[in-house]
Parts: structure tokens; sequence; C-alpha cells
């Protein structure tokens, strides 16, 4: 029995290694386990079959312009004015009291309103004497010089100049003015003042109130002042234009003109009562003085007007200047 499992071991042995010898002319590559597909080149291109990687897409460009809001023109534009209005600090606000207050104390608060060189008007405990003198007047003293009207008729500062103070006490406001002048010529009266040698005078009697209103209004006042018709020695005439509905002749303003040489001062006295204010060291008011001049006696015209309001325009009151009363 076991010489018969002996020769079987050795049987098995001799088959085992004659198959290992003869390995050269087998097959070497494998059938794989998942056979290839066999695609007809139908299927193979086949969009259900197969999805191409397509590029990323890329943003159009907009290459048209773009739309830029439409803007609906104002119905009126305001001229600006040529030169950048100055900031004025030299003054304290001071807000206006009603007709019936008790005066407004001043802050130190510096404010930004209105251009021009702001004019003080300087506290009359003793009232002037009206001689057309200005002796008595210890106030500052303002050049209006600016030539806003009629630029193509005004020969220079000999053919019209003018410079100014102003006062005040519980009663009167008060003005003193020198104007140098070559001809005098006023022959015109009431309205038609402005077409001779005259004066005028703007207060805004609501400078905060409005302070940014570029119309006028009932609180704001045009008045002329005729220092004479027909000369100094004539009679002097102080009319209002403005508020209309107030127009007319101020019939208790007082006035005193003199002249010589070239030149003619007047002296005037407003009742504060023509503005309807009681007046108050501090208030601050819109103010402007010009001067018009005419060389033809024998036509009344307004030829040129200069004023202390470089930029002066009657009906904007925001081109006026600022009118602190003093103590």
């Amino acid at each position: 029995m076991r010489k018969t499992m002996i020769t079987a071991i050795i049987a098995f042995l001799i088959v085992v290694s004659f198959t290992g010898c003869n390995l050269s002319f087998q097959n070497l590559n494998p059938t794989p386990f998942f056979p290839t597909p066999n695609y007809t080149m139908t299927a193979l291109f086949s969009v259900d079959e197969i999805k191409a990687t397509n590029p990323p897409l890329e943003f159009p460009v907009n290459t048209e312009e773009p739309l830029l809001p439409t803007v609906q023109p104002t119905s009126a534009v305001t001229e600006a004015p040529t030169q950048a209005l100055p900031t004025i600090t030299a003054y304290p606000t001071v807000i206006p009291p009603t007709k019936t207050s008790l005066p407004p104390i001043a802050t130190n608060t510096a404010v930004t309103v209105r251009g021009g060189t702001w004019v003080t008007g300087k506290y009359m405990k003793t009232p002037p004497v009206f001689d057309s003198i200005w002796d008595e007047w210890d106030a500052t003293k303002y050049p209006a010089k600016y030539v806003v009207y009629g630029a193509s008729q005004w020969d220079g500062p000999d053919d019209l100049e003018g410079s100014f103070a102003v006062g005040w006490n519980e009663t009167y406001l008060y003005l003193a003015v020198k104007v140098i002048d070559d001809v005098y010529a006023q022959n015109a009266t009431g309205q038609d003042i402005y077409k001779g040698d005259s004066i005028e005078i703007l207060l805004d009697t609501n400078l905060y109130g409005d302070l940014s209103s570029t119309s006028l209004s009932s609180d704001d006042f045009q008045i002329g002042i005729s220092p004479g018709k027909g000369g100094v020695d004539g009679e002097e005439e102080v009319y209002l234009w403005f508020p209309s509905g107030k127009a007319g002749s101020v019939n208790d303003a007082i006035v005193a003109s003199s002249k010589s040489d070239g030149i003619y001062r007047v002296e005037v006295a407003i009742p504060w009562k023509v503005f309807n204010i009681t007046p108050a060291s501090g208030q601050q008011y819109g103010f402007g003085l010009s001067v018009s001049d005419n060389d033809d006696s024998s036509e009344n015209v307004q030829q040129s007007m200069v004023s202390n309001l470089r930029n002066r325009k009657l009906v904007d009151p925001t081109t006026w200047t600022v009118l602190t009363l003093s103590k």
C-alpha cells in the first residue's frame, strides 16, 4: 500500500514538471474579466452615449454706450456771481427779533452769510447836525465804487464814485453819503428820482427769516433819496419804491445836502417806523447802498450806477451785504 502511494506521488510530480516547461507557446494575454464593448461607428459617436466636454461660456462684452439719465431743465437759472463770495467770520450770529421782542443776545458762533464788505451802523446817542458835514460822525466809512449799471457811460471815479457811513438811534436810521460827481443833474421827482443824481438804499428787515431767498418779499425795502431838484439847494425828496404796496414819498424823513468842487454830500434820517421794526444793538439786516448818475440836465435818465455791492441785483437779496447795528 505504501509502495502504491509513493508511485502515485512521483507520477503527479512528473506531470506538473512537464506542464511548466511548455509555457512558451501559450497566449500570455488573458481575456479580461469585463469584455470590451463592440461599438459600431454610429454608436461610438452617439451623443446619447458620449457627452463631449464643452469649453466654458464667456460673458458677452457690452460695447454699447451706457444710457445717462435725462436731466429736465429748470424753469429759471440763477446767474452765478463772477467772483466767489468770501466766508465772513468777523461778526457773531444774531437771531433777528420779532417786532415786539426784546433785543437779541449775540453769540460767538461765526457764520457764513451773504458776501461783500459787511457794514456796521454806529449808535449815535446825540443825533447828527443836519448840515451835510461829517464832523460828528464817529463811524466807519465804506466805499461805493462798483459799477453795476451803465458801465459804457461811466467815465471813471471822477464821473461817479461814492462813500458812506451808517448810524442809528431808537428813532432813525442815519446815512452820511459823499459822492464824487463832475456834473450834478437832477430834475425828476417821485418814482422817477433814480433818473437823476440820487442815492438808493436796500434793506432786508428779515435777514435770517429768508436768508436764501433770491426774490424780493414784503420785508425787503428799496428807498431813493434825491439831494435836491435842480440842485442841492432845491427840494430834497425820499421815495419808497418797494414794497410796492407801500410805495410813495417818505415825508417824515430828513435830508440835508451841500456841494462843492465836484463833490456833493448828503445826510439822511429815515424813521425806523417806515420799516416797522424796533432797532437794537446786535440786530443784522441785509443792506446795500448805490448812487445813480445823470450828466445830462436836459433829460431825465439814469446813465450809470455805482454800489458797495459788487454783484448787486435789485431783485435778488442774496447779492446784498449785511448791516449790523452796534453800540
